[in-house]
């Protein structure tokens, strides 16, 4: 587990084979992803558990630039290598991108910025947005972070490194367990802690002489943990299993 700071980096793949690459590996459809955002995904491992976090940005169908928490790059290029060893692609050197706050909402920017990381975290906090480093990588599934709910899981784009598993969740209905946004008081809990029964700690910031954290739980669980549940944008608050009819 890591202990250092948090902190961002980005690289970009290039290359005839790039965009066929990313469409096996991550859990969104890299076609629909934009020049002009950083759209979050993930690549699961093979039992659907998310082992690296990532927001793309798509250049061109032979470019794209990747995030990824610093913790977590040099196992990033590790994974490129094993599995594009046979794609026409290339990555270049990482850099520092930086956090900012762009419409109360935590993004990023190449040039450094006056939003600290503490203020970065308050803010993904606040819009559930989970983000993956070395002390939480391997430990929760998709569905159960929301990701499907910010247009980070696409179930009709055929099939990607835990594919079977994420999909077959998806046609259970809902994960048993899903992301909430909670207030507590006391020592500061630790990134991928379980907190209480069945109560995991994905993200959490120090705030308001307590901290505010991002939690993996049953609503049942959170009703006894004595955590202050906190509401999420409207967009999280819909039904996180699928819908039938």
């Amino acid at each position: 587990m890591s202990t250092l700071p948090l902190s961002f980096s980005t690289l970009t793949l290039k290359g005839v084979d790039t965009e066929k690459f990313l469409q096996g590996q991550v859990t969104v459809d890299v076609t629909t992803i934009r020049d002009d955002e950083h759209r979050p995904t993930a690549i699961c491992d093979l039992k659907g558990r998310i082992a690296f976090g990532l927001w793309l940005t798509r250049q061109s169908a032979e470019q794209f630039d990747v995030i990824i928490s610093t913790d977590l790059l040099d196992s990033f290029k590790a994974h490129i290598r094993k599995y594009g060893a046979f794609s026409k692609m290339t990555a270049s050197n990482a850099q520092v991108i930086y956090p900012v706050i762009n419409n109360n909402s935590a993004d990023f920017q190449i040039n450094e910025s006056t939003t600290t990381m503490a203020e970065w975290q308050q803010a993904a906090i606040a819009q559930g947005a989970a983000w993956i480093t070395a002390a939480n990588a391997g430990l929760f599934q998709p569905q159960e972070l929301r990701l499907h709910q910010r247009a980070g899981v696409d179930y009709d784009k055929g099939c990607y490194l835990g594919q079977e598993i994420v999909a077959r969740l998806y046609f259970r209905a809902k994960p048993k367990a899903w992301l909430h946004r909670v207030q507590g008081t006391g020592t500061l809990p630790q990134v991928g802690q379980t907190f209480a029964s069945n109560v995991d700690i994905v993200n959490v910031v120090e705030a308001n002489e307590g901290w505010e954290a991002l939690v993996v739980a049953k609503p049942e669980s959170l009703a006894e943990s004595g955590l202050v549940v906190l509401p999420l944008p409207e967009a999280l608050n819909g039904e996180v299993g699928r819908v039938t009819t």
